[in-house]
C-alpha cells in the first residue's frame, strides 16, 4: 500500500512525524498544518532496512524537511523485540541529529485507538486490547474512552505479559463486577485466539479498524495537544518480558508436550 492522504482532519499548528513497528506491520504517519499523510507497510525483517526510506519518502511528499518538523512519534511497545529497538533506535537518533522532542505511543492504545469509532456502535467505554506476544504467552491492556478532551484514552490495566490461562481469569474476574461494559481488540492471536475466554461484553473484528497508521496519527494529535514533549534519550522501548526466545531444548520440550495432548 503506498502514501494515503486523508481529505479531512482538524487544522494543526504543528508537524508530526510518527512511525509504530511493534508489530509485522510499519505503520508511519506525517501531519502538517494542512496535510494529514499515512503510510501501512509491511513490517517485520523489513522493518530495519525499509523504515528511514519510508520517512524520507513521506516527508518528501509532505513537502518538508525533518528539520520543519516540531516532534518525533514513536510505537513504544509493547510488542516485537526487534521491532521496537527499530522504532526507538531511529526516533532517538533522528530527534538527536535534529534537536526535536520525541512522544513515546502505546502500541496497545494504538489498537484500541484504532477500533474507537466502531466501539460507538456497542454502547462501550472500555476496550481490551490483546496481542500475541509468541511463546505462548498474550500482551494486554485495559483502555476507557473519555472524549476529546481533556484525557481522552484512561489506561485502566497498563499493558502487561500474561500466560493464557492468567488473562482468562482476569477477564472472569472483571465480567463478575458487572461494573462496566467492556470490548475486545485482538491483534494477530492466530491459533491461540480460540482459547481466550472474554466475557466482558462483543468483540470487535478486524475489519472493523481503522488503518494503524491514521490511528498513529491520531494519538500522535493527541500526545502534542497535551503537552507531552521528552528529551531523545527518553526515546526508550517497553520491553514486559527479559527472555525473547526459547532455547532449543524449550523447543523440543514444547513440541513434545503438544505431541503427547
Amino acid at each position: 500500500m503506498g502514501i494515503v492522504e486523508t481529505a479531512s482532519f482538524p487544522a494543526l499548528a504543528c508537524r508530526l512525524l510518527a512511525f509504530d513497528t511493534a508489530t509485522e506491520s510499519t505503520s508511519l504517519a506525517l501531519v502538517t498544518p494542512s496535510r494529514l499523510l499515512t503510510l501501512d507497510a509491511p513490517g517485520g525483517a523489513k522493518a530495519s532496512t525499509q523504515l528511514l526510506p519510508d520517512i524520507r519518502a513521506l516527508l518528501e511528499q509532505g513537502g518538508c524537511s525533518l528539520a520543519d518538523v516540531d516532534a518525533i512519534a514513536f510505537g513504544c511497545g509493547p510488542g516485537a523485540f526487534t521491532g521496537l529497538r527499530t522504532a526507538c533506535s531511529v526516533a532517538q537518533g533522528l530527534a538527536f541529529g535534529a534537536a526535536k522532542p520525541v512522544m513515546p505511543v502505546d502500541s496497545l492504545m494504538l489498537v484500541a485507538e484504532s477500533v474507537r469509532d466502531a466501539m460507538a456502535s456497542t454502547g462501550a467505554d472500555v476496550v481490551w486490547v490483546a496481542q500475541d506476544a509468541r511463546m505462548g504467552e498474550i500482551y494486554a491492556a485495559a483502555y476507557r474512552w473519555q472524549g476529546e478532551r481533556p484525557e481522552r484514552w484512561q489506561t485502566l490495566v497498563a499493558p502487561a505479559l500474561y500466560a493464557i490461562d492468567a488473562l482468562n481469569e482476569r477477564w472472569s474476574r472483571h465480567a463478575s463486577t458487572g461494573s462496566v461494559d467492556a470490548v475486545l481488540a485482538a491483534a494477530a492471536l492466530r491459533e491461540m485466539h480460540a482459547q481466550l475466554r472474554f466475557r466482558a461484553g462483543p468483540a470487535l473484528e478486524a475489519g472493523a479498524a481503522i488503518s494503524r497508521a491514521l490511528a498513529l496519527a491520531r494519538l500522535s494529535i493527541s500526545l502534542w495537544q497535551d503537552g507531552i514533549r521528552l528529551d531523545a534519550a527518553q526515546a526508550l522501548p517497553l520491553y514486559l518480558r527479559d527472555k525473547v526466545a526459547l532455547t532449543t531444548a524449550e523447543r523440543d520440550a514444547d513440541r513434545a508436550a503438544k505431541a503427547v495432548a
